[in-house]
């Protein structure tokens, strides 16, 4: 699995559906499963032309009296899959992101929650999230694969994460960058990967997942 992180990039708004269509065309022609979350302005429309979006960020509350926040109850309504919990960009405490699990699984949509190491991210696999995701924040946005630079950081959290719960599939992200980071982190027993800077800022997206795809289908 692959879950594109379009963050709130500049080139994010003005190639965001194109962007998303990409990662429609190059998951329906391949059978992978991949996740693209844009930023809060075009969730609409782009869960209007794919089956497989994020939001980058939910709340921990039920619709009432509340401003500025993204809720459940509002993703569901717009067909937005599920959400990224805690990323290291956003993080909003053990407490809650154990309500917000809880809230998106009464909504019947999926998590993906971002724990910085294996300690965190075995503590947070209690709230049995669909995914947790081990993004060392130090890496992000580097270019240095943390399959790479802290190949440990993968193996030690998913062995902790499986000890925790073993229902809860760990991704890897930071720094993923190239095929071979992707390989690599597969190998280490992740299930997929979280990108983010290096999908939009690729000159063409198709070619740049088909490539990535290949590390899941040699």
């Amino acid at each position: 699995m692959i879950v594109l992180n379009l963050k709130n990039y500049s080139a994010s708004f003005s190639r965001c559906l194109s962007l998303t269509d990409a990662a429609a065309k190059v998951s329906h022609d391949t059978g992978l499963r991949i996740i693209v979350c844009p930023p809060p302005t075009h969730l609409s429309c782009s869960a209007s032309m794919y089956k497989d979006v994020f939001a980058q960020h939910t709340d921990a509350f039920e619709q009432g009296a509340h401003t500025g926040f993204i809720l459940a109850e509002a993703l569901k309504s717009i067909n937005v899959k599920g959400s990224l919990i805690n990323h290291s960009e956003h993080r909003i405490g053990t407490e809650n992101v154990g309500k917000t699990v809880s809230l998106m699984k009464q909504h019947g949509l999926e998590t993906i929650v971002c724990g910085e190491n294996a300690t965190e991210c075995a503590e947070l696999a209690k709230f049995s999230p669909d995914y947790i995701a081990v993004e060392p924040p130090e890496l992000i946005g580097s270019g240095i694969s943390v399959s790479t630079a802290k190949p440990e950081v993968i193996t030690s959290t998913v062995e902790a994460v499986k000890a925790a719960n073993s229902a809860v599939r760990v991704l890897c992200g930071a720094g993923v960058s190239t095929k071979e980071d992707v390989k690599k982190s597969l190998e280490l027993g992740a299930k997929g990967v979280l990108l983010a800077s290096a999908y939009v800022k690729a000159k063409d997206p198709v070619k740049f997942l088909q490539e990535f795809a290949g590390a899941f289908h040699p």
